[in-house]
């Protein structure tokens, strides 16, 4: 499970990066929507870690 998120974490961030570089002037501020989603997905992973599965 912890791959499969930081996996996601890691495209979003990239597709934010190309997004905000390449099409900022035509997509605006929607582009940061990635952003916001792998902020989401990077605290989700920090309070994920701290539980212990048993």
């Amino acid at each position: 499970m912890n791959n499969l998120v930081n996996i996601i974490i890691l495209l979003l961030i990239v597709g934010w990066l190309i997004g905000f570089i390449g099409f900022g002037a035509m997509v605006g501020s929607m582009i940061h929507i990635l952003l916001i989603l792998a902020i989401v997905g990077i605290i989700f992973r920090l309070f994920s870690r701290g539980k212990s599965t048993l």
